[in-house]
């Protein structure tokens, strides 16, 4: 796919979006937001043993 194929897309996703919102964005937005919950849910370097 060339830039100027690219290019031709462009129209297409921007009236998409404006109808539809950016999903691919709010996407990969949920998913870092769903790591850094289970980043800080499984982070045991907070967790002290009493032996």
């Amino acid at each position: 796919m060339t830039a100027t194929d690219k290019a031709s897309f462009a129209p297409i996703y921007d009236s998409l979006v404006a109808e539809q919102g950016d999903v691919p964005a709010e996407t990969r937005e949920a998913a870092e937001e769903i790591r850094r919950e289970a980043a800080e849910a499984l982070d045991w370097s907070t967790v002290r043993r009493d032996d």
